[in-house]
């Protein structure tokens, strides 16, 4: 690799533009795009001033790129990243890794045997109030945890008019709202706390019955109970057709000592409750290095969204480089979402509850 890492980005859209940002902001070089069609992979290099675009991944792949960012459509996932992987780069995929587990474990498996770095933004961990959060958890503050709850909910899909590729399960996959979001709360909440999912009940919503035309086929919203491995109880309402909530991923963690919420629409603050006073931590004010590592600014000037997916960025790439950034989500984590993701539509098919796959990986939390 040279000084600067470089870059290949697939994709063309709203995502592409957010890792391109991510990756010029993180040192790195945009060194090249590739799109759906020539035509869009050269308005995409334009727009996203990358220093030259290709016509398609092989030609790409050829160009001197150490990694290649993912930012496609969900089924076009697996395909791409065995071609990259077969080409020895390193790569960030876009979640959901796959659309199945079958699909996520091999391209988990690829990975490994190549021996590269492989990674997904699960990009909520990297907010400071969530690593004081973990560091609550993980230095007993909290106590015992007892409940972990909360919700992922957006308004985008609320009308009838409304649409998306992500509708078509042909291109998005047999879950949307709890493969889309919900996963990234559940990821969160075992990040935080080091607790697993082992079991779980859920019921789906279909609130728009018909898009575009055509039946809608994947869900609107999500409703799940679940057990941990470490002894507590949740539940987690996910929806994408909540009016006036734009992204609002919530969770609250019930301590025996403590309790602890995050709000991703108000992230300079971390709720901390006791019997006898309730506190607003504010961001900037934590004396733990594993929350003040990732403040970019000084307390009181907001960080938020594009923030978290550089630092992302940037943990990625000091993992090229040989380090071993903390809490990296990684190829792991994206086959553990599909384990999740597999068990909803399961229960839900079901009626009953159903046990979560174990992921051969060791929790993500509680050890910051």
């Amino acid at each position: 690799m040279t000084d600067r890492i470089r870059a290949g980005v697939v994709g063309g859209g709203f995502m592409a533009t957010v890792h391109a940002r991510a990756i010029t902001r993180s040192g790195g070089v945009l060194a090249a795009v590739v799109g759906s069609t020539p035509e869009r992979s050269r308005a995409a290099a334009d727009r996203l001033g990358a220093q030259a675009c290709a016509d398609d991944l092989d030609q790409l792949l050829a160009t001197d790129v150490d990694v290649v960012h993912v930012c496609t459509p969900n089924a076009t996932h697996a395909p791409l990243v065995r071609a990259v992987l077969a080409a020895g780069k390193h790569v960030v995929c876009e979640k959901p890794l796959a659309v199945d587990p079958t699909e996520a474990a091999e391209l988990t498996a690829l990975a490994a045997a190549a021996g590269v770095v492989a990674t997904v933004p699960f990009v909520y961990r990297f907010y400071p109030t969530v690593r004081e959060a973990r560091a609550r958890v993980a230095d007993g503050r909290t106590g015992p945890l007892r409940l972990l709850h909360g919700s992922y909910l957006q308004d985008w899909l609320t009308g009838h008019e409304d649409d998306d590729w992500r509708v078509d399960p042909a291109v998005g996959g047999p879950s949307r709202a709890f493969a889309d979001i919900g996963v990234h709360w559940c990821d969160l909440v075992e990040f935080v706390t080091g607790h697993r999912v082992t079991r779980l009940a859920a019921r789906l919503l279909v609130a728009v019955p018909e898009r575009g035309g055509r039946p809608v086929r994947t869900e609107d919203g999500a409703v799940v109970l679940f057990e941990t491995d470490g002894g507590a109880t949740g539940n987690l309402t996910v929806s994408q057709v909540s009016p006036g909530r734009k992204n609002r991923l919530w969770f609250s963690l019930d301590g025996e000592h403590e309790g602890l919420v995050f709000d991703q629409e108000a992230p300079e603050t971390l709720w901390v409750g006791e019997r006898d006073a309730t506190t607003l931590l504010a961001r900037g004010t934590s004396a733990h290095p594993g929350a003040t590592r990732y403040d970019r600014v000084p307390a009181g000037h907001p960080q938020g969204y594009q923030d978290c997916f550089d630092a992302f960025v940037a943990d990625t790439y000091a993992a090229l480089a040989g380090d071993t950034p903390d809490g990296l989500p990684t190829f792991t984590d994206g086959l553990r979402a599909a384990h999740l993701t597999a068990a909803v539509l399961e229960s839900a098919r079901t009626d009953r509850w159903v046990d979560v796959t174990p992921t051969t990986a060791a929790p993500a939390g509680a050890t910051p």
